[in-house]
């Protein structure tokens, strides 16, 4: 067609991009649409519609690759992908026109999936993008309400004006259905599981003095990987009852289908978490779903522990600890108080290269190392108070000496906390060295001279002992089951503990452990597979029948014989067999996971035990909330949702995560 005569027609109700890329002109009453890119001629009649002028550009090759390079960056240039996908309309540039979205714009490759719709929304797929928007909202933890903030909307518009914008009402309910697929997806992973499933339990306070119960499920998978997902967070009252408590737990197990796989559960020490526990214990062992009577199933935290017993001690030093941030105040309230001090620190003959500091009061390791430090310059405290008559608020040799005596208690609090945390494999087993140590060690300061002292080291004690009353099997069981340690460790500190009543105490230990492996060796299929099926022919399965089966009848007697003289003669079970070789040697990045991976065919019943306690949460604390002094806030916006939106959230966050992580 001659267009010589054509003329060009610049209308304001051309709303679509694609004009971006189009010349629109008039000869006579035909409406035709050029390419800028490559000249070519289309239809541009406004009955014609867009989407013939979209599929053109998709193919347009000179719209996707001529003079690009020139505004891409060095790194970009390398990357053929990114010359395919950018389009630059050069006319704007040249007019130095504002450019917000239609200078360069991301063009997604042409997919070809029926979800996209082959109208004017078909280089876009609305449904993928929309709940890419609702699982980064999810994942990062976004408000909902992001999607209606000004800002957002322009940037998206800009970036890519064919999305259509959802409100918070519509992206809940995305995420509400991102949520129920997620959900099936763990559902079905704990329903193929072989092994037992522990919980830990945990409060999260809502910023309206709402809680919320947060049920996490922990478990080594069939690969010994040890995993962990929260399966509720559910909103709760205070002010019901333990029974209430307890049957909410109760319906969250049975929602999941997992009371009868339940082998542990993890909580905080308070006096209604052991009703709580008590209950649920008592409603399960009735049907007969927890090894050995739920000896194993009420487990303390012991990193709560430690957090308990760090707070008497600070609690006992208040005073102190008063005086020593006014004294840390002082000498750094000018250069010339800083200078003085640092002058008696020299006279005094302060040995020491670290600088006083502040504490943060709500981390209870900052509070150590402000003490740590602080002891450190005591005798130029000392001096300081007899040289500056402004300095008045000093410390007797009496605080002085208490203060060393906690801050030590407080040192092991923090390395042993460390341990748990930093462990790079923490599994149950690294607990029972570390607890013990800390045994010892109250103890020994039960008995300390200074009545003071030693009245907070009994009230520490006090606390231990309920923890090791519930907690000591679990902890043995999985000492044991570490192949660098076995029973060698529970010999090593049982005297050390109970004194002349370890032999008893160690017996105890053992018979429990021989229990717990003969329930898991009935429930085994190692022991279906030893009973035999009643007819069987050169190690084929299948029922027989006639005379054949008559045969192998007669001889089921022969069989049950030579089981019952066997293990007459002493067949040693995977237990003896565990206990009895030499220990393996210990190395720092030993993986006992690993380790009982590869050793499964040889230990098939005392394996399927070792994937149970070993999957236990000794420790529900992350690393991040080991040292705090409050506990888990939810976040304020997440906050203002209806529970089962807040539920739906943060499970899926969850899940999510650890699928990325995997």
């Amino acid at each position: 067609m001659d267009l010589s005569d054509a003329v060009m027609v610049k209308s304001s109700r051309l709303k679509s991009v694609v004009w971006n890329d189009f010349d629109r002109v008039k000869k006579g009453d035909t409406f035709v649409a050029i390419c800028r890119h490559c000249k070519r001629k289309l239809s541009g009649s406004s009955t014609s519609g867009t989407s013939h002028l979209r599929n053109h550009l998709i193919r347009c090759q000179r719209r996707l690759n001529h003079g690009i390079s020139h505004y891409l960056s060095p790194r970009d240039k390398k990357n053929k992908d990114a010359l395919a996908n950018i389009n630059i309309d050069h006319d704007l540039i040249k007019r130095n026109e504002p450019h917000p979205l239609s200078v360069v714009r991301f063009e997604p490759p042409q997919v070809k999936d029926d979800r996209i719709n082959n109208n004017s929304n078909n280089l876009l797929d609305q449904r993928r993008s929309r709940f890419d928007l609702a699982r980064m909202i999810i994942l990062h933890g976004y408000p909902l309400h992001m999607v209606e903030h000004v800002g957002f909307r322009v940037f998206v518009k800009n970036l890519q004006p064919l999305f259509e914008l959802v409100t918070s009402d519509i992206l809940e309910s995305d995420c509400m259905e991102i949520y129920v697929k997620e959900k099936q997806k763990v559902y079905e992973r704990l329903d193929k599981l072989t092994g037992k499933i522990s919980l830990s339990a945990d409060l999260w306070a809502a910023s309206d003095d709402s809680q919320y119960l947060c049920l996490r499920a922990h478990y080594i998978d069939e690969a010994w990987q040890s995993k962990k997902k929260i399966l509720n967070f559910v909103s709760v009252d205070p002010s019901h009852t333990a029974d209430i408590h307890s049957e909410v737990i109760m319906t969250c197990l049975m929602d999941w289908d997992i009371d009868r796989k339940l082998f542990s559960i993890t909580s905080d020490s308070f006096p209604a978490n052991d009703i709580i526990i008590h209950k649920i214990r008592e409603r399960l062992s009735q049907n007969k779903f927890l090894f050995c009577n739920g000896q194993l199933f009420d487990i303390r935290c012991a990193t709560n522990l430690l957090r308990l017993m760090a707070h008497d001690v600070l609690e006992a030093l208040l005073d102190t600890l008063s005086k020593v941030r006014e004294s840390i105040r002082y000498i750094r309230s000018s250069q010339v108080t800083q200078a003085k001090f640092d002058e008696v620190a020299l006279k005094a003959g302060v040995d020491s290269q670290k600088s006083l500091c502040l504490d943060n009061p709500s981390r209870w390791d900052s509070t150590y190392a402000m003490l740590k430090v602080a002891i450190e310059y005591r005798q130029a405290f000392a001096l300081l108070q007899e040289e500056d008559s402004a300095y008045s608020m000093g410390l007797s040799d009496l605080e002085w000496n208490r203060a060393s005596s906690f801050t030590s208690y407080l040192k092991l609090f923090v390395e042993v906390t460390n341990v748990f945390m930093k462990s790079k494999y923490p599994t149950a087993n690294i607990y029972f060295p570390e607890i013990c140590d800390v045994h010892l060690q109250l103890i020994e300061w039960s008995k300390n001279s200074d009545e003071f002292i030693s009245s907070i080291a009994v009230k520490m004690k006090s606390k231990f002992d309920d923890y090791w009353d519930k907690c000591n099997l679990a902890l043995a069981a999985a000492a044991m089951l570490d192949p660098r340690f076995k029973m060698k460790l529970i010999e090593y500190y049982y005297p050390q503990l109970f004194g002349s009543g370890s032999a008893e105490l160690i017996d105890e230990v053992t018979e429990y452990i021989k229990a717990l492996y003969n329930e898991h060796s009935i429930g085994s299929p190692l022991a279906s597979l030893d009973q035999g099926l009643p007819c069987q022919v050169g190690g084929s399965t299948g029922c027989l029948s006639g005379s054949e089966g008559e045969s192998k009848d007669r001889l089921m007697g022969f069989d049950k014989f030579i089981d019952e003289s066997s293990h007459s003669q002493g067949t040693k079970s995977d237990m003896d067999k565990y206990l009895e070789e030499p220990l393996f040697p210990r190395t720092v990045d030993f993986n006992i996971l690993n380790w009982w991976k590869v050793h499964t065919p040889r230990y098939p019943v005392l394996s399927m035990m070792a994937r149970n306690i070993l999957g236990i949460p000794m420790s529900k604390i992350t690393s991040e909330l080991a040292f705090k002094n409050g506990g888990r806030v939810l976040d304020r916006d997440w906050g203002s949702l209806q529970p089962p939106t807040v539920q739906a959230l943060k499970c899926s966050q969850d899940w999510m995560t650890g699928e990325s992580e995997n």
